[in-house]
Order: C-alpha cells, then structure tokens, then sequence
C-alpha cells in the first residue's frame, strides 16, 4: 500500500495487528481494510494490494498463517491484545487485564522495538500536558469571597435588582503554565535515547504554548517550527532533517553559549529549561561552566536529564558533568517513561 502511496503508519499497523488478533477469519479482509485505509485512495491501495497477496473477497489461503502470526507478534510486542486466558459467563473470550504502559512504563528507551515506541505516545502526550505553573497578572471569576472585588461584574448584576448592589462579585488569582526549553542532544551517544525525547518534545510543543525545543550535537538547533504538527512521524523527519550533525560529537558548553546569547530573548526569564544529555562533551568544561551558570541565572530551575543516571552505581565522572553539576537544580535519569513522569511531577511542584 506504501509503494502506491498510501498513508499507512505505525498506528495504522498497530491497529491492523489488533484487528487480526480479534475478528474471526471471515472477517479479516474487512478489518485490515477498516484499520489500513483512511481515505478512498486508500481503499484502492488496499485492494490492490489484496489482490498482489493472492487474496480474494472470500479471503486469502494464507489467512490463518497471518492472523496466527499477528497473536503471536502482538503480546511481544509489549501491546494489548485479547487473549482467550478469560473468558465470560457465556465462554466467549474477554479482554486479557493488563496494561502495555505498566510494561513500558519502566523498560529504557534503547530497548524498545518500534510498536512499543508507537504505543508510548499516547504516554508522551499525557505527559507532556503537565508542566510547571505560575501565578499570572490575571486574574479569573471566583464564586469564593477573596479580597479582590470584581466590581464590573458586580455593577452588571446589579441590573437585574433595579441597580441594587444585591450580588457581590469576586475575582481570583489566575495560574499558568511557566515557559518550557528542551534541549536535547542528539550525539552519536544519545542515539539510543535521542529519538524518543524528541517524540516527547513534539507531544510538549503540540499540547502546550510557550514552548521551546533545540537539538543539541557540535552546534545548536532550533527546531521547535519543525515539530509544529499533529503527525508525530512527519515532525520527528522534519525535525531530524534540519540537524545537521545529528549523531555526531558534542560540544555542550558552546551550544549553551548560542543558546544564551542568540536565543535568549525567546527563553525569556522564568522558565523551566531542561537539558537531556549523557554530559560527554568534548568541548572545554570551563566554557561548559560559565555558560550553565549563564542560564541557571536566568531560568527558574535547571533540570538534567541523564540516562545513565538511571543505574544506582552512577557518579557524574566526565568532565561535561562535573562541570555542570553545580548550577544544576535537579538531575534525573532520562531512560524511560518512569523518568518523564518524575520530570513531570516536579514540574508540578515548582511554584
């Protein structure tokens, strides 16, 4: 279907898998279609494609073969499927009870397979939504009585009782979310990770506002516009296709430099910046220094992410690190999805 030039991605894979691990076999031709095809173009690229396979409308000889392989591949894939393991008062099959995201949610990026990748999104998206918040110069309607009387509102209700000030209003403090920059570094040695933060910057840079992502390698990127979109797998191609030393060497201290003096009117003050990186840098650890402690005085909190932080026996030894380290606020490891949500949730402490 791709080789006639049908839209058929991940997704739609994922669903095809699912729709074979559950129809009986009569009906595998209508949800293969139902699950591959999204447009009349569609239609007949699957159709086409039916007919290549040796299938016909009745079915294809080699149906029991795929739909045995699609039970097969589906629960190694980490992805939901219904299993017969339970079954309901009238013996039919239910639902097997357990979730992907509990499988994936501890399991580090570098060993995820594709659909595993495709099924964490809908968890990036999640919990790209949270995020620090903010007191704002607004403020919003309150029905609790505050100490800012809102007295527009008040003089409107007050038509109603012939221009008696019967109905009090009040106003309250309003919140917002603080600024977000990622910088990702999408060296040879984050290669593992770096595709999978960068789904997690395009989930922020889609959910929220006031939102800044930056690919980091030998110089820095700005690649926020380039993950603009709701498609994630045409954004992280856009994305990757901007960053020309992607998977190369590192150089962190002068793309912080850039980072501070060519985008600093974008950051602004007061924002969340949150650097995901190994710290392997080949760049001089002074100029690292001066240039985090740049951008510690101007952001709210400084948080690194690094993957290897994840094992016990981790010590921050490179010299990117310790260079770093002490005009960090927080570090926590970036390996998995467990980790994103522990950014998440001290995104939501810091007031």
């Amino acid at each position: 279907m791709r080789a006639t030039g049908a839209t058929v991605g991940v997704g739609e894979v994922l669903g095809a898998h699912r729709a074979l691990a559950v129809v009986p076999p009569p009906a595998a031709r209508d949800a293969l279609r139902a699950a591959l095809c999204s447009s009349r173009g569609d239609l007949r690229a699957f159709d086409e494609a039916w007919a290549a396979l040796g299938g016909g409308p009745d079915g294809d000889p080699l149906l029991d073969d795929l739909m045995s392989s699609a039970r097969v591949a589906l629960p190694r894939a980490g992805l939901p499927a219904a299993t017969p393991a339970l079954s309901g008062a009238a013996g039919e099959p239910l639902p097997a009870a357990w979730s992907a995201e509990e499988l994936l949610l501890h399991k580090d990026f570098a060993a995820y397979t594709e659909a595993e990748r495709a099924a964490a999104r809908a968890v990036l998206e999640r919990l790209a939504r949270r995020g620090a918040l903010r007191l704002s110069r607004r403020t919003r309607p309150s029905r609790r009585r505050r100490d800012e009387h809102d007295l527009r509102a008040t003089i409107r209700a007050s038509l109603r009782h012939g221009g008696e000030l019967l109905e009090r209003r009040w106003r309250a403090p309003a919140s917002r979310l603080r600024p977000l920059v990622l910088v990702i570094d999408v060296s040879g040695s984050m290669a593992p990770y770096a595709r999978m933060l960068l789904g997690y910057a395009h989930a922020a840079v889609a959910a929220r506002r006031r939102v800044d992502a930056y690919a980091l390698g030998t110089r820095l990127t700005w690649i926020t516009r380039e993950l603009r979109g709701r498609d994630p797998d045409r954004a992280l191609a856009r994305a990757t296709a901007a960053v020309a030393d992607l998977g190369s060497g590192t150089r962190i201290g002068e793309s912080l430099a850039t980072l501070n003096r060519v985008h600093g009117r974008r950051l602004g003050r007061g924002a969340v910046v949150v650097v995901l990186s190994d710290g392997w840098d080949r760049g001089e650890p002074a100029l690292l220094a001066r240039e985090m402690a740049r951008l510690r005085r101007s952001a709210h909190r400084l948080v690194w992410l690094n993957p290897l932080a994840a094992d016990p026996a981790y010590a921050p030894l490179t010299r990117g690190m310790l260079a770093a380290l002490p005009h960090t606020d927080h570090l926590l490891p970036g390996n998995s999805l467990a980790s994103l949500e522990a950014l998440a949730e001290l995104m939501e402490e810091i007031a």
